[in-house]
């Protein structure tokens, strides 16, 4: 019997089917940041929702062919309002004080894009089938724009080329936001190009001598805008017509938007058939802000605590940002990052008992080979294929956790590869972990059995013996030697 996987999509506001234009092959383009600081943990989880699409697809046994890029240029600071002026990020992240550190504006962009990838594996999101950056496309760019150019729907003014809007019946009808009037008096201040037609026409091509990247065009020197970079790798990885694109919910308007005016001008196709937004995450119910000190990135939390860190598993960091379903708001706190710990902690005590999981192939064959735990397995599917529903999939989870205290050791392996594949939650000491040193590694990997020394002492206090001797099982399995004290529980590694 065939499965089918239902979104929300953005455009009508109704939950419908995934149903990819060529039958068994979805084909998804999910927004990537701008590298010009380190990705938060807000940006991963918008990258997470992507990550969860993909492994639901993949459990149905479809193809998946999934572009995410890197913006390295053309993204201006007041692009969220009219992407008319405004510094460029980048250009501003080189004259901070942590700008300082890089001798250019592109030696800062392959350093940030590079953390990004160590992020990006730390927390177990799968690679995508390419990762373009806007650096590397900008000739099909130029093309773009001069095609809207002669089809009349851009035009030129001193200081750059703009999308006209108002050929494009069909703006707005993502974000709602269809009349001039409806940008407000400010807007028209942050615009300072009297040659602009329309307050609302976005910038394709931006024309400024002082700018640090500067490539050559029919219309000067200068740097493509935002939005086109999207609309121009998505069609070249992935056709003119796309199943999904994703992304945060702050992309919707403009850029978003914008993307859908020039895709469908060039192509006279629908651009995606479904669009899929994650929506803000606060940290301790505020925003996150670094004026605030709630700034959290990936590396901060998971880093070892003598280095500043939290020393937090990755996979429990993971946990933390599925726990809510993507299209809600979500309030990211620190007892939810603890409960999180402790439950990869007893993943990690059941990997400690369970076989080799990498010989399941399919999802198919983690089913067959999870026996009693099957159907635990199979409710965490149900669960993300309506809608990606994180917080009923991690409920079935524990379930299955639990149930698995009478299992097999190989109906564990079944059911933990399972696990990893539909959540990506990859257990065991030093699994997605990819760190830049060995020591580092190796720190991380103590801060890993601390916690399931510490998991194991709160299920002893809770009485809950049974996943008590699970943890210790595991401990000793890692050939790790914990004695009870007084002060609490003290452990060392076993000699060799």
């Amino acid at each position: 019997m065939s499965k089918t996987f239902n979104l929300t999509d953005t455009l009508t506001g109704r939950l419908q089917a995934v149903q990819p234009l060529e039958p068994g092959h979805m084909r998804m383009y999910a927004c990537g940041p701008t590298v010009y600081s380190y990705a938060h943990i807000g940006n991963f989880r918008s990258f997470l929702t992507a990550d969860l699409i993909v492994r639901v697809a993949t459990s149905l046994e479809w193809q998946v062919s999934y572009a995410t890029n890197i913006t390295d240029v053309g993204h201006l600071t007041e692009d969220d309002v009219a992407d008319a002026s405004g510094e460029d990020r980048m250009a501003k992240a080189l004259a901070s004080k942590e700008g300082e550190a890089f001798v250019n504006v592109w030696d800062l962009a392959r350093h940030y894009a590079g953390s990004l990838l160590e992020d990006w594996n730390t927390l177990g999101l799968r690679e995508p089938m390419v990762r373009p950056r806007a650096t590397e496309h900008v000739r099909e760019q130029i093309s773009a724009i001069e095609k809207l150019v002669t089809m009349g729907r851009a035009y030129e003014t001193s200081s750059g080329v703009y999308f006209a809007v108002d050929t494009f019946e069909g703006y707005g009808k993502l974000s709602g936001n269809q009349v001039a009037d409806d940008l407000h008096e400010g807007v028209r201040d942050v615009v300072r190009d009297p040659e602009k037609r329309n307050p609302r026409d976005f910038a394709l091509w931006k024309k400024d001598p002082k700018h640090l990247m500067q490539w050559f065009s029919p219309w000067g020197w200068g740097f493509p805008g935002w939005h086109i970079e999207c609309s121009v790798m998505a069609m070249k990885y992935l056709g003119d017509t796309i199943d999904i694109h994703a992304g945060g919910e702050d992309l919707i308007f403009p850029h978003h938007e914008c993307e859908i005016a020039q895709s469908e001008s060039l192509t006279g196709k629908p651009f995606a058939q479904h669009w899929v937004h994650t929506r803000f995450l606060q940290v301790e119910g505020a925003k996150m802000s670094k004026r605030l000190g709630n700034f959290l990135t990936v590396r901060g939390i998971i880093a070892p605590q003598d280095q500043g860190g939290r020393g937090i598993d990755p996979m429990a960091l993971r946990w933390a940002l599925l726990a809510g379903k993507y299209n809600e708001p979500y309030n990211f706190t620190y007892e939810t990052l603890e409960v999180a710990s402790k439950h990869v902690a007893r993943l990690s005590a059941l990997a400690a008992q369970a076989g080799e999981t990498s010989r399941f192939g399919s999802f198919d064959e983690m089913l067959a080979g999870a026996g009693a735990l099957s159907s635990a397995l199979e409710a965490v599917q149900a669960a993300l294929l309506e809608d990606l529903n994180t917080p009923i999939a991690f409920r079935e989870a524990l379930a299955g956790m639990k149930a698995a205290r009478q299992a097999t050791p190989a109906e564990v392996a079944a059911y933990l590869a399972g696990i990893g594949l539909l959540l990506g939650l990859e257990v065991g000491v030093g699994h997605a972990r990819k760190s830049p040193s060995d020591q580092e590694a190796a720190e991380v990997d103590h801060a890993h059995i601390q916690s399931l020394v510490d998991a194991r002492q709160q299920a002893r206090r809770d009485r809950d013996y049974a996943a008590a001797d699970e943890l210790r099982l595991a401990l000793d399995k890692l050939g790790v030697e914990v004695k009870d004290t007084p002060a609490g529980p003290e452990w060392t590694l076993r000699r060799s």
